[in-house]
């Protein structure tokens, strides 16, 4: 239907056309996969019929000032509840509004709700056994209890965010894995997992968590101070691991890509970016052990173009390179990359001050090219036409290259 390829916007003014395509409007293949964004701040109750009409079952909270059991009461069938950023909702709110099963909710996103606590995690995990993604990101009340009660209730779970919890430790994540007597089971079927700024895991976690989360997909530890590159052992045998970010660790060493380039991964995305210990050998462990990477971000990283010229020949699968404030990079390093690195689609070069134009050009010559981040300029194909048109003057040689040049080297001068 015609009506679907609107935006949500359109759909409700189209309804008010006339009777006819008010009904067509209503129609749910109109509204299948949209999410709700509401403001709940007086009664109104067409609200939700008029959702439920629409088959609506997805529902994002901009502003809480109603009681959550409104909405769960008027959507009995909902399937995802995002509460991101309600500041206000509290245990006792929450607790009203889950008092039994609901087993139709997939989706529930508490970011930033920071007065949530352990004691919701146990309604959470008591009345939503059905519970496939779980996002706790800010939640700084959050502690290990919390997550053994996780661990008993929500066995289907796949994505789990606990970013900046700061009070968990590598006991909440032994729960999670299930290598806790009291935790029973686990989340054995965890695939995405971001432990993102939480300051107390220490190696011991990534142990738990390469015995038991043996589905893990995606691992997010960027800001995990704690790790080490003894960890990196423990992670080097998931092999269903595909990506892994380990930006601002700064205990990772050379010594750490060495593990995981040892091991049986086959990763497809790897972000070291701005870990310091970080430096030439690691590319060529990369080039022996992870030749298959789509995706590496090294921004920061002390590495050079001895660096580049050891790792380029080996990795044909790669698409995306950030090597933003590598200061060490040349030229020389461009025209390696632009020689061997052909599939590339998008590098980032920002703060890269020793390299010229020279080494710009032979960069936008990639024939597969559509990002370049240059810091003042971030190029992509949905940029207006006159951009679009400077990436093919560049190869071209005319008047646009003399004036991108211009701007830049205007802009960068003192730097060059």
């Amino acid at each position: 239907m015609i009506f679907s390829y609107l935006d949500v916007r359109d759909k409700g003014r189209v309804a008010q056309v006339c009777a006819a395509w008010r009904d067509a409007s209503y129609h749910k293949s109109v509204w299948r996969g949209v999410e709700a964004k509401l403001h709940l701040r007086r009664a109104n109750p067409s609200l939700f019929p008029s959702l439920q009409a629409r088959g609506i079952r997805r529902v994002q909270i901009l502003s809480l000032r109603r009681s959550l059991s409104y909405v769960i009461q008027g959507m009995p069938n909902i399937e995802s509840l995002n509460l991101s950023g309600c500041y206000n909702l509290t245990d006792n709110g929450l607790g009203h509004a889950f008092v039994q099963e609901i087993p139709s909710l997939r989706v529930l996103n508490l970011s930033l709700c920071k007065q949530i606590t352990d004691s919701s995690l146990g309604r959470i995990a008591q009345y939503l056994k059905n519970l496939e993604v779980l996002e706790l990101g800010g939640c700084s009340n959050i502690t290990n209890t919390g997550l053994l009660l996780i661990a008993w209730g929500l066995h289907r779970l796949k994505s789990l965010n606990l970013r900046s919890c700061r009070h968990v430790s590598d006991v909440g994540i032994g729960h999670l894995a299930g290598m806790t007597r009291s935790a029973a089971e686990g989340c054995l079927n965890l695939e995405y997992l971001t432990l993102q700024d939480c300051q107390k895991l220490t190696d011991l976690s990534l142990k738990h968590t390469s015995k038991g989360l043996t589905k893990l997909k995606v691992l997010n530890l960027s800001f995990c101070g704690g790790i080490s590159d003894a960890g990196m052992i423990h992670l080097s045998h998931m092999s269903s691991l595909w990506s892994l970010n380990l930006r601002s660790c700064d205990n990772i060493s050379d010594t750490g890509i060495m593990h995981l380039a040892m091991g049986t991964l086959r990763l497809s995305g790897l972000d070291v970016s701005f870990c310091d210990k970080i430096g030439d050998q690691s590319l060529a462990y990369i080039a022996q052990g992870l030749y298959q990477l789509k995706s590496l971000s090294l921004c920061s990283c002390h590495i050079s173009d001895d660096g580049i010229n050891r790792m380029v020949r080996q990795m044909h699968e790669l698409r995306t390179l950030n090597i933003g404030q590598c200061v060490r990079i040349t030229d020389k390093g461009l025209e390696l990359i632009a020689d061997h690195l052909t599939q590339l689609t998008g590098i980032d070069l920002y703060g890269c001050t020793k390299i010229t134009k020279r080494g710009l050009e032979r960069i936008t010559q990639l024939p597969c090219l559509k990002v370049l981040n240059l810091g003042l300029w971030q190029m992509t194909e949905s940029h207006t036409e006159k951009v679009s048109v400077l990436l093919l003057s560049l190869q071209e040689g005319n008047q646009y290259w003399i004036w991108f040049c211009v701007i830049i080297l205007t802009e960068f001068a003192a730097q060059w």
